[in-house]
């Protein structure tokens, strides 16, 4: 596994060099482009949802609102303060920015999966997939990305050398560390279905034939929907999205950790989170719904095109759906976020991974599989019920203590 462009006898240095540097510019420049447009779509529908207007006025429809919002923040003064860590202080915004965008690196966004194509591509006579690298460890490799920008938020509101961009951002690793294990769970029952930690590979396991060549082999179904779900709350909260938006609860903490920042290094916080809603729906496509797989309607002119068709749509719905979670539901209270990353997301994430564990296990060996999935069930049961009765006499305790 990996791309042929970098296995195959390379010949041709200059050749494969040139489509390396192509691939990384066109990722780039499409994720920018991508990132303007979801800051617009996200005006825009919220203004809708909320019965106003929106952007109108920078380009048809207000679509260069973004760019004119960018404009702008280049030519705003640029702020440091007395007291601040001036060398962590400038790098903590590219922390953040910089994992999203690599991230978005390992992603296949498009291909021809259909039949024996495998979503390999021909560009100047050698094949490669449509994606900037396919690394072994490509969904570890994402999950460490997405820890990288935890430093990137902590070390920008250490180094402001003020108390509330502190507070916001002890507060803001406090919630991405949470989630980061729910997450990690929800991807370790996708690895465990699809046997391989490679993006490319998932894709390929997902584009095969499902049941009856109508029902697609998607992990989504595959790890029977509960690590989806848990994988996209972890990851709202990862990317501090509402309803778990506490990060930056301007009524509490003033600003959050990027209180202190102006001009364009806060246009860099900004854009690091519209960047990463993109990648981290991008991820969920590729993990959950099969990437650019899909049926090869108008025949199979298209080509690689399709698989960019069918991501693209995949992915705007996840955009929609982040979109949606800003403009109706509330925001949690801190405690609210911790009970449920700690006391519902993980073990639940830990329970399901091994149930799919002992299935799996019991099909190798040949055992009865209702009779393994009851014991499974009834063992998940009794922990679930020993952690319920263990936080309720904590919760008893602390009680307890207040009142005396």
């Amino acid at each position: 596994m990996g791309d042929p462009l970098l296995i195959e006898p390379i010949n041709d240095w200059g050749a494969v060099a040139a489509i390396v540097v192509g691939k990384v510019l066109i990722a780039f420049v499409l994720l920018l482009v991508a990132t303007m447009l979801m800051i617009w779509f996200e005006r825009k529908l919220v203004g809708d949802m909320q019965n106003r207007i929106g952007p109108t006025i920078s380009g048809p429809f207000g679509i260069l609102q973004s760019l004119a919002d960018g404009i702008k923040f280049f030519f705003k003064e640029d702020l440091i303060p007395d007291r601040a860590q001036r060398a962590v202080f400038i790098l903590a915004p590219f922390l953040s920015l910089v994992p999203a965008f690599l991230l978005f690196m390992i992603v296949p966004i498009g291909g021809d999966f259909n039949g024996t194509h495998d979503g390999i591509i021909t560009v100047f006579g050698h094949d490669t997939y449509l994606q900037v690298a396919d690394p072994p460890i490509g969904i570890v490799f994402a999950l460490a990305m997405s820890s990288v920008a935890v430093y990137g938020v902590m070390l920008a509101g250490w180094s402001s050398g003020s108390k509330y961009p502190l507070l916001g951002s002890v507060r803001a690793s406090a919630q991405m560390v949470s989630y980061e294990a729910a997450m990690g769970l929800a991807a370790a029952a996708v690895v465990l279905k699809s046997g391989t930690l490679s993006t490319h590979g998932m894709v390929l396991n997902q584009s095969v034939g499902g049941f009856s060549n109508i029902i697609p082999n998607w992990n989504v179904l595959l790890t029977g929907v509960v690590p989806f779900v848990i994988f996209v709350i972890a990851a709202t909260a990862e990317l501090n999205r509402p309803p778990f938006d506490l990060v930056e609860a301007e009524q509490e903490l003033v600003g959050g950790f990027n209180t202190e920042y102006s001009s364009i290094r806060f246009a860099l916080f900004f854009l690091a989170e519209f960047m990463n809603v993109i990648t981290m729906s991008a991820l969920f496509v590729t993990l959950f719904l099969g990437g650019p797989s899909g049926p090869a309607f108008l025949g199979t002119g298209l080509g690689w095109l399709t698989g960019i068709i069918w991501f693209s749509l995949k992915t705007f719905i996840f955009l929609f759906m982040f979109v949606w979670f800003r403009a109706t539901l509330p925001r949690f209270r801190y405690d609210q976020l911790m009970d449920l990353g700690w006391k519902v997301l993980i073990p639940l994430a830990l329970g399901w991974l091994l149930l799919l564990g002992a299935i799996d296990i019991g099909r190798d060996a040949g055992w009865n599989p209702v009779a393994v999935v009851v014991v499974s069930i009834a063992v998940l049961l009794t922990g679930y019920t020993l952690l319920r009765a263990a936080v309720a006499a904590s919760r008893a305790r602390r009680l307890a203590e207040v009142e005396s």
